[in-house]
């Protein structure tokens, strides 16, 4: 009689384990210009149709988080419109090519998340694109580090909350009258949200606006049959964190201090994002699910 062992992977040792070396981009910062380029699944995820025929926007398509979604998504079977910074072309067209690869409809939306009129504009493409939208993931983000509150210039606040939590009210108005029953929208909040560093002031804040933003939206669409969920990432290695988005001499360390000892990969949380969007999560609404190498968000 043979024994099978099971396909058990020691979670402190998957993917990037060392430090990371000093390393900064200027914005808009590439991911494809990262040492070591971050692990979005392109290689790894493999689709079991859970979204088939999806229609989906995503904004922060191009890298990191909004990236690993895009390649999860087109695996599932949907098609992918998303939105990425003017600049970040070159990340977006190897996107572009994962989504092609999986037999799916891929559509570039470079917009500036900033111009008031952007939000419609994105969801006006997508529905002509695509046919229709049934589902949202809200995942662009500006961090920027600052030392102390003195030193964090206010245009950067607005534009950090226009960003992150304006631009998400704006793109569901737009979008509402085009989700039917069954569609789901899926924030991106953080681990900072629950708790916040000193040098992210403006962004901590826009996400723990994030968090109520998604519990709250998910009350008032359950009666459409719209369900409404948030991912609170932790130290994940994006370029996120390398265009200001932490302090140079902090960003060897990144992650280093997680329950588990490593920052985490966008890769990992890709799952996450497809369940929320499938029919699997039918009774999960208003909930924000933590990936965040075991710092707490709920205690």
């Amino acid at each position: 009689m043979s024994v099978t062992e099971p396909n058990l992977k020691d979670p402190r040792d998957l993917y990037h384990t060392d430090k990371f070396v000093k390393q900064d981009q200027a914005t808009p910062a590439l991911q494809s210009k990262m040492k070591p380029e971050p692990d979005c699944g392109e290689t790894s995820y493999v689709g079991h149709q859970k979204l088939e025929n999806r229609r989906v926007l995503i904004t922060g398509g191009d890298s990191g988080i909004g990236r690993a979604a895009a390649i999860a998504f087109a695996r599932e079977g949907a098609d992918v419109a998303f939105q990425f910074y003017p600049g970040e072309e070159a990340d977006a067209h190897e996107v572009e090519h994962y989504i092609k690869d999986a037999g799916r409809k891929a559509v570039l939306l470079p917009f500036d998340l900033r111009d008031e009129a952007a939000p419609q504009q994105l969801v006006d493409q997508t529905v002509a694109a695509l046919g229709g939208l049934d589902t949202l993931v809200l995942n662009a983000a500006q961090q920027i580090s600052q030392p102390t509150i003195t030193k964090l210039p206010i245009q950067q606040v607005r534009d950090t909350f226009t960003v992150n939590i304006i631009s998400q009210f704006a793109l569901v108005q737009a979008a509402l009258p085009h989700l039917p029953a069954g569609s789901s929208i899926v924030t991106t909040t953080s681990v900072q949200a629950f708790s916040p560093s000193a040098h992210l002031l403006d962004y901590a804040a826009t996400k723990s606006a994030i968090a109520n933003f998604t519990v709250g939206l998910a009350k008032e669409l359950a009666e459409k049959g719209i369900r409404v969920n948030g991912v609170a990432p932790g130290p994940i290695w994006t370029p996120l964190q390398l265009d200001q988005g932490q302090p140079k001499d902090a960003l060897p360390e990144f992650g280093q201090d997680a329950l588990l000892q490593r920052a985490g990969q966008p890769a990992e949380l890709a799952p996450v994002y497809v369940f929320l969007a499938s029919n699997d999560a039918s009774y999960v609404t208003a909930q924000i699910y933590g990936v965040t190498g075991g710092q707490a968000i709920n205690l």
